[in-house]
């Protein structure tokens, strides 16, 4: 399923640090710089909880992990609340901790709700939207705290004639990568769920020998793997690799081949229904009140049903087969997308 990931959170950011009194602070450049040489520290802490999640581990497998960035978070945030104002100027401060304000809500309740939202993800095609959804609106939040913040920065630099350099470092890229991969993924992702899932309610109608629902269910599979197809066509993958797109692609190739093999769905259980009518009352009369026009048609019931199920089951087995096959080779793909360009980042 699709996991979390990183957008361009590229923050000046305090780790821990010894506070130093206004006059240590010789120049306006040592004191941005005392704000912002936790930058790594919050980055690699913030990539490794992303990380572990994009690479094949739930949200509530790395809780651990968004456990102690919070603490991360909050530690700083109340050492920069501590630091002096920059000769009477408290504004980058300021801006400084509300972000880390931002922050520790977003890590801490909106990601709190991200994990149980996880749980009931797969129930439903709209479950699923909504989870990716509410992840996206909590990089958003992150995403405007950061522009707040840089603009902060900017405006603390032109105040004090600092040049400030746009130099992105390897935490920062990193971030943006798994921001694009996964932006990629998800899209991919939930063209398929929604296939898979309707796939799904299809399976449940013919286990249950619900006629109209399987006709309905049938129809709207139909829908839904003609939809994925036309929103496939204009994604491009990222670096070029379209591998994941088109295993998407062969996923609702095979749907549009699982609706063809309907008729003979309910065929059976059509037959199968009058079959049974059929046997109920020719069981009803005694073996002596049977008339040959009773046993030549029953006989010929049989061999229509007989040859309805093995219709039937033929269809049904090489379904499975194909099934099996098209979605290992989805979740082959998948993985190994992500295993190829997520950037993997160790414990720090």
């Amino acid at each position: 399923m699709r996991y979390s990931y990183l957008r361009n959170i590229v923050l000046p950011l305090l780790l821990t640090f010894s506070l130093m009194a206004a006059a240590q602070y010789e120049t306006p450049v040592q004191y941005m710089d005392q704000i912002s040489k936790g930058t790594k520290d919050i980055l690699v802490k913030n990539l490794y909880y992303m990380s572990g999640m994009s690479h094949g581990k739930s949200a509530r497998k790395v809780e651990k992990r968004r456990m102690e960035l919070i603490d991360l978070i909050n530690d700083t945030r109340i050492n920069v609340s501590a630091m002096p104002a920059w000769k009477g100027d408290k504004s980058l401060r300021d801006s400084a901790v509300a972000y880390l304000k931002v922050m520790n809500i977003v890590f801490r309740e909106d990601y709190g709700k991200i994990v149980n939202m996880e749980e009931i993800a797969e129930q439903s095609y709209d479950a699923m939207e909504a989870y990716m959804l509410a992840k996206d609106k909590a990089h958003e939040k992150l995403d405007e705290a950061n522009d707040r913040l840089s603009e902060a920065y900017k405006q603390f630099a032109a105040k004090n004639n600092i040049t400030l350099i746009d130099n992105d470092s390897e935490i920062e890229n990193k971030a943006k990568i798994v921001g694009q991969v996964m932006d990629h993924a998800n899209e991919v992702y939930l063209i398929f769920f929604k296939a898979y899932k309707q796939e799904a309610y299809l399976m449940e109608a013919i286990n249950n020998k619900n006629l109209v629902a399987i006709e309905q269910n049938l129809n709207s599979l139909k829908k839904f793997a003609e939809e994925g197809l036309e929103k496939l066509k204009p994604l491009k993958g990222y670096s070029g690799d379209a591998s994941l797109i088109t295993a998407a692609r062969n996923m609702m190739n095979y749907y549009k081949k699982e609706v063809t093999k309907g008729p003979v769905v309910t065929d059976y259980y059509m037959k199968e229904e009058d079959f049974l009518k059929l046997k109920k009352l020719y069981e009803s009369k005694s073996a002596g009140k049977r008339t040959q026009q009773d046993v030549d048609q029953f006989n010929k019931a049989v061999n229509e049903i007989n040859a309805a199920g093995n219709k039937f089951n033929n269809a049904m087995n090489e379904l499975n087969r194909e099934a099996k096959t098209a979605l290992n080779e989805w979740n082959k793909t998948y993985n190994n997308y992500l295993d190829e360009y997520i950037p993997k980042q160790g414990r720090q």
